[in-house]
């Protein structure tokens, strides 16, 4: 024993700081020869008045270099086990039941102090985070609310949310072109963090307001073509997101119109004039027109009343049929444009699956609520300090191609199976 002793005394020279007790298990010898608060047989009184106490005083601490028996109290003999703190006028005070506190126990208290600093500290350090959000089209449609509750999935799943660590901006402009612009102003003077923009005419306002804050896009189509980034893999500048279609796909709207309505040889688009997209789908379409013997009319619409007027006309020749470009009119006016494809029974392709659940014939497109997910993780990654131009322009790998058969029959249309066996989605 004495032995023992000897060598726990030898290792003790230099008593262990505060973090080394709060770090070390119970069993540990830096532990042990550490000054002790209290013994089995005698806590200290009063917990925090002792505790401050013991902190403050260097009287009472063992100096760095001596021996942990060196620093007793006159009263305590040298051979006594327990070194106490306090001076014997303490140690001849009555002690209450409470008063005592073992040493595991003050060490569980320090420790769990050391803990919580930190986190605390994080917690005061953490900043908010800013994104802005501008969006082309109503806050009150059901399918923008979709869209955009993915958007917040997204970053939710990635740990930002609403009011805790990131604030959320919105403007919303509702078609509204002079509104558009006034959004876009105002939300790059804010100075947010990123900003993550839906369709191309919102992107177009950002794009006259800054070449300077980090934007996220949706719901653009063919952006290299537009002038909005330098290439698809390394964008360059302050843009990047995720790219609805190139604007070849007309040709596949017309391929697909073709297969379901072979006589159909008048075809209409509906297309936004303002819109810098619709040109090229307009290329797009006019250069696969004569593969399938189809004359194309272009009907530029700006709200319900040109559509209703657009369509009225493309009636008055035989065989006509529809095709619907995507864009900040043709997308709130859906339920009238499938309304109007009923009434003159003209076969209609549209961009989303969306148009073919409301009741239009059929849609070839991409699934929007993934895109705006997507979206989410580039908003993360920028707000980790990744740049918008290192980050590739995505284009979606899916189309989906859905079939409203219920509308087909009310057209008279017979759709061949194995069309019907390419489908996505068949409603019936």
């Amino acid at each position: 024993m004495q032995g023992s002793e000897d060598s726990i005394g030898q290792s003790c020279t230099d008593a262990p700081s505060v973090s080394v007790l709060a770090s070390a298990s119970p069993g540990d010898p830096r532990v042990a020869c550490a000054p002790r608060p209290a013994s089995r047989s005698r806590g200290i009184a009063n917990h925090a008045s002792k505790v401050s106490e013991c902190c403050n005083s260097s009287r009472d601490l063992p100096l760095p270099g001596r021996a942990a028996d060196e620093d007793r109290a006159g009263h305590q003999p040298e051979d006594r086990q327990d070194a106490r703190f306090g001076s014997t006028s303490e140690a001849a005070r009555a002690r209450r039941r409470g008063d005592r506190m073992r040493r595991r126990e003050f060490i569980t208290l320090l420790g769990g102090a050391a803990a919580a600093w930190p986190l605390a500290a994080r917690a005061q350090g953490e900043r908010m985070r800013r994104v802005g959000v501008l969006c082309a089209l109503a806050e009150s449609d059901p399918e923008v609310k979709g869209w955009f509750a993915a958007f917040q999935d997204g970053l939710q799943k990635l740990g930002w949310v609403q009011g805790r660590n990131v604030s959320i901006e919105y403007r919303w402009s509702g078609g509204d072109e002079q509104r558009l612009q006034t959004d876009a102003a105002e939300l790059v003077q804010t100075a947010p963090d990123v900003i993550f923009v839906a369709l191309t005419p919102a992107l177009a306002a950002l794009y006259r307001q800054t070449r300077s804050v980090p934007i996220v896009f949706v719901q653009v189509s063919d952006p290299v073509k537009l002038g909005f980034v330098a290439d698809l893999a390394r964008p360059g500048g302050n843009i990047t997101g995720f790219a609805t279609f190139e604007h070849p796909i007309g040709g596949k709207w017309l391929e697909l119109l073709k297969d379901i309505a072979p006589g159909r040889t008048r075809v209409a688009v509906l297309f936004e004039p303002d819109n810098p997209s619709q040109g090229a789908y307009l290329q797009g379409l006019e250069a696969a027109a004569p593969t399938f013997g189809v004359q194309l009319t272009r009907a530029g619409v700006r709200n319900a009343g040109d559509i209703e007027r657009a369509i009225t006309a493309s009636v008055q020749e035989p065989n006509a049929a529809l095709i619907v470009a995507p864009n900040t009119v043709t997308i709130p006016n859906r339920d009238l444009i499938i309304a109007l494809a009923a009434r003159y029974r003209l076969p209609a392709v549209y961009p989303y699956r969306f148009f073919a659940r409301s009741g239009g014939l059929i849609s070839y497109g991409i699934g929007l609520a993934d895109q705006y997910r997507q979206a989410a993780g580039y908003v993360d990654r920028i707000l980790k300090g990744a740049k918008p131009g290192d980050l590739p322009v995505q284009f979606a790998a899916k189309f989906e191609l859905v079939v409203n058969l219920k509308t087909a029959k009310a057209l008279g249309l017979t759709i061949p199976e194995p069309f019907l066996q390419h489908a996505d989605e068949v409603i019936e």
